[in-house]
């Protein structure tokens, strides 16, 4: 997979060369290219933002260097059309389902907005083009950042660990919080390692025993109670 992110400060997504995602690039399996914006602005001062029409607070980032970075990206050398993925508080819920999705597609693209946000036409015109596969406004949540860089690590992580290879064990996606089949609209349960007694706090017998459906049917109990403890939106 190829991910192309664009962002005002490029080193916000160093984190990305670490842990999971850093080895997926190291190994190959992620072919990571992150774009400065304001090397595609062409003034004095690398301007990358203005004032709304229609007045208010705040700046909005112009559409112009936007245009010039991402025509430059889909222009590179590489296979299929990409996904351009705009991490805003006014996009569509980001998902474990979306991550699924997006862990199939050859190519994404992250536009990183600041400020009051990019400028809507951006959106507009490469949802129209042919040699894209789309764009998709996403949101983490109901809060909002200072930029869509912290945003996009998230989403990246996210999608990056469902690709096969990428973790040691891939049955280990099987259990996770929201995965597709059973565990699709609940939480993971609690967990236990070694030591058995921890200050006063022993682990549940039954994790003990060796009999696999008890086990079994013990998470799935847990897994229930802390989705209507913590979720009960997605409790069925």
């Amino acid at each position: 997979m190829r991910i192309d992110i664009v962002s005002i400060f490029p080193d916000y997504l160093e984190p990305l060369r670490l842990s999971l995602v850093g080895k997926a690039v190291e190994g190959g399996v992620i072919d990571l290219h992150v774009h400065d914006l304001r090397s595609f602005a062409h003034d004095r001062h690398h301007t990358v933002d203005d004032t709304p029409y229609g007045g208010g607070p705040g700046m909005v980032m112009s559409p112009t260097p936007w245009g010039e970075a991402l025509d430059c990206i889909a222009g590179a050398d590489a296979a299929g059309r990409p996904v351009l993925i705009i991490p805003t508080p006014s996009g569509e819920r980001f998902t474990q389902q979306a991550a699924q999705q997006w862990s199939r597609d050859d190519w994404l693209v992250f536009a990183c907005g600041r400020y009051e946000g990019i400028d809507t036409r951006v959106m507009e015109h490469y949802a129209r083009r042919s040699d894209w596969a789309g764009v998709r406004e996403v949101s983490l949540g109901d809060y909002v950042l200072a930029g869509g860089e912290a945003a996009a690590l998230v989403v990246i992580e996210a999608v990056v660990r469902l690709i096969p290879g990428v973790l040691g064990n891939s049955a280990s996606v099987e259990d996770d919080s929201f995965a597709p089949g059973a565990m699709e609209q609940l939480l993971e349960g609690p967990v236990y390692t070694k030591p058995p007694v921890w200050r006063d706090l022993s682990i549940p017998e039954v994790l003990l025993s060796g009999h696999h459906g008890k086990i079994a049917s013990w998470r799935a109990d847990q897994a229930r109670a802390r989705t209507k403890a913590h979720r009960p939106d997605l409790f069925r």
